[in-house]
């Protein structure tokens, strides 16, 4: 990697039964590049979490984006994150810079002028993806608050989509809603 700007990327959603799949990309000033400030989303608080990510907001350029629950069906959810990641890269307005991706895959279709790296357990080892983790769960998780209030009997306030019992338990009793993925197990089953 060679450019001196350096993204993080990452994806928050994959494994939910509703709502869209976010993606957030972080460029940090170098000295919260440097500190061990951020950690991966889903070791912290919610108020942490809330915190750290207005903080981002504040100091940081940030791309967030998103891939559909439609899109996710007709791609695939592996294919509909690095569409989600792509577009939060292409927020920034960049011609170049190294990109630093969680998980095991890089983003497909971006310039060559990006420079790629996937890092397994990248919000872990680098502050550039923690960030981008914290950003993109705070995103969706507040999206999945306010699609309770519209969807109350799902309870999407509590598990933001996730498979838990309380979901699986209000999707057998009322049926998928449209924000639910119907190819996913435990959504297909009531369609």
């Amino acid at each position: 990697m060679h450019n001196k700007v350096i993204i993080g990327v990452d994806e928050v959603g994959r494994g939910c039964l509703a709502g869209p799949v976010f993606a957030a990309a972080v460029i940090l000033p170098h000295e919260y590049a440097v500190q061990n400030l951020f950690k991966d989303s889903k070791l912290l608080s919610i108020k942490k979490r809330a915190d750290l990510s207005t903080l981002i907001l504040k100091v940081a350029k940030v791309g967030v984006a998103f891939a559909t629950v439609k899109e996710i069906d007709d791609l695939n959810i592996l294919q509909a994150s690095l569409l989600a990641m792509k577009r939060a890269v292409e927020k920034l307005n960049l011609k170049k810079a190294d990109i630093l991706v969680d998980g095991k895959f890089t983003i497909p279709n971006l310039s060559s002028q990006f420079l790629q790296k996937a890092v397994i357990k990248g919000d872990s080892k680098h502050q550039q993806i923690a960030a981008a983790s914290i950003v993109a769960k705070v995103v969706r998780d507040n999206l999945l608050i306010k699609m309770s209030k519209q969807y109350p009997q799902y309870f999407f306030e509590n598990h933001k989509g996730y498979g838990t019992k309380l979901h699986k338990e209000a999707i057998k009793k009322w049926g998928p809603c449209k924000e639910h993925r119907p190819s996913f197990r435990g959504v297909k089953e009531f369609l």
